[in-house]
This record gives structure tokens, C-alpha cells and sequence, in this order.
């Protein structure tokens, strides 16, 4: 089993603002270091480390005179607007088969209230609830996913935690009622820290691969957001690339084939 080095005290409070932040908990601004310190019954040196985390991550903005305010990272990278687009003709297959063939644990289904980027993603009131489902999907090789997924309370009335055990969320939605119809997303990069380095079983600072994806209905309704972080070596994406255009101009066009795990 792969070591999982001590957790600070510091990276410890930075992952439970982090948390905090992602809910929407300091809409009016983030306690001032006193307050935090009494909080988590820590030196200031400790809270500094974790906000100046939380700073580098563009997650908190502190300006002397104003103190510590959130900022929503999604802002200005709105997933309407951004990332590329997935149809998902085919590419649903894939998903759903994959999570037929492969086993999941449910670490958490709860109902929120939306942050601003959470209610941003699925078109709803800020404070709207909705249901978070934290999940890690694994096959006999061991874990290769920790996802967490957002979807509109309306819409996850009639699931929770037995049935996220026994079926991938896409076929759920639809035996809720709904018809998907197109997804956009966006995949980058991000290090494992110490809380998914453990259910992935990974060292804290493992490069793993991020997956945004927010899925609509038939009528263009946002009706699931998901992030995913994935081990490399036990999942891959796969693309086929085309060229078209004229001579002058030929770009690169993606079609999808598959979400494989390994």
C-alpha cells in the first residue's frame, strides 16, 4: 500500500475551508485570523499557511483593510462558456458500462445549500439545495476514482445512498424521468491531497487526472455536475483526431471513444 505522509495541522484546516469555501459558507467574508485561531486552537503562523494556500489556489482574496473574501474560481471559466464539449452519443455508453463493470463506495450523499459556482454550474438560486455525492469507484485492481457530484434536489428525490451503491447516477436520472442530452467538459490536472490520496491509495501530491463535466437534459436543463479526479495509470480518456478545412487552414477536430479504466 502506497505510504500516506503526516498531514500538517496547517493542510489539515486549509482542506476544511476549502470544503467550506466549495458550500458557500462565507458568502459575507471568512473569519479573521483571531477568530480561526481560536477556532482550530492554533498559532497564527498555522493559520497563515492555510489561507496563503487558499490564496495561491485563487479561492480567497485578502486585502489589508477588507480582510479574507471568497472568489469563485468559476467566474471567469463558466462551464457554458469554456472546455470542450462532449457529446455524449456513445460516450454515455461508455460511462454507464463502465460503472456497471466496476464497484463503488459511497463515503457521502447529503443535501446543500449551493455555493455560487455550484448554483452557477446548475442554473439555480444561491442557497438552493441540492444533493452532493461523494463517491470512489474502484476495480479489481484496486480505486481509480474519487467523484463528487452536484445535482438539483427536484431532480435527486428519488436516490440516495443505497441506490448510488447499486447504479451509476446517469441511469438514476433517467429512471427519474430525465432525457440527457449533451455534457461540456473540461479535463486538466491537480495533486492528490492527503484525504483522496487515501481512498485512491496514492502518496499525497500524486498528479492525477481533474474532470469537470456538467451534463444537461434534452431541453438544456443542467441537471448533474460532477468532479472527478483519476489515478493515470488505471484510467484513460480517449480521443480520435481529424483533420479538416482547407489547405490553409486545417484544424483539429476530437471525436470521442471511450472512458477506459485499466
Amino acid at each position: 500500500m502506497a505510504q500516506v505522509l503526516p498531514l500538517p495541522k496547517y493542510h489539515r484546516i486549509y482542506l476544511v475551508l476549502r470544503e467550506q469555501l466549495g458550500e458557500g459558507r462565507f458568502v459575507d467574508g471568512l473569519p479573521g485570523e483571531l477568530a480561526l485561531m481560536a477556532q482550530f486552537g492554533v498559532a497564527r503562523v498555522t493559520i497563515r499557511r492555510a489561507l496563503e494556500q487558499l490564496a495561491a489556489e485563487g479561492l480567497i482574496s485578502r486585502e489589508p483593510g477588507r480582510g479574507t473574501r471568497p472568489l469563485d474560481p468559476a467566474s471567469s471559466n463558466t462551464p457554458e462558456t469554456s472546455g470542450r464539449r462532449a457529446q455524449l452519443t456513445g460516450l454515455l455508453e461508455n460511462l454507464v458500462s463502465m460503472g456497471l463493470k466496476t464497484s463503488v463506495k459511497v463515503l457521502e450523499v447529503r443535501g446543500i445549500s449551493a455555493s455560487e459556482s455550484v448554483a452557477s454550474a446548475l442554473q439555480v438560486a444561491i442557497g438552493s439545495e441540492v444533493q452532493k455525492a461523494v463517491r470512489v469507484r474502484s476495480t479489481r485492481e484496486g480505486a481509480f476514482s474519487h467523484i463528487t457530484t452536484y445535482v438539483p434536489q427536484s431532480l435527486a428525490s428519488s436516490f440516495g445512498r443505497r441506490e448510488l451503491s447499486r447504479k451509476p447516477i446517469l441511469l438514476l436520472l433517467e429512471e427519474s424521468g430525465v432525457k440527457v442530452g449533451r455534457a461540456y467538459q473540461t479535463i486538466s490536472a491537480r495533486l492528490a491531497d492527503a484525504v483522496v490520496a487515501q481512498h485512491l491509495d496514492v502518496s499525497v501530491g500524486t498528479a492525477l487526472l481533474a474532470v469537470r463535466r456538467l451534463i444537461h437534459d434534452e431541453n438544456d436543463r443542467p441537471v448533474q455536475w460532477l468532479h472527478g479526479l483519476y489515478r493515470p495509470d488505471r484510467y484513460e480518456y480517449q480521443m480520435e483526431l481529424s483533420r479538416v478545412g482547407s489547405i490553409d487552414a486545417k484544424v483539429w477536430v476530437s471525436k470521442d471513444l471511450s472512458a477506459r479504466f485499466t
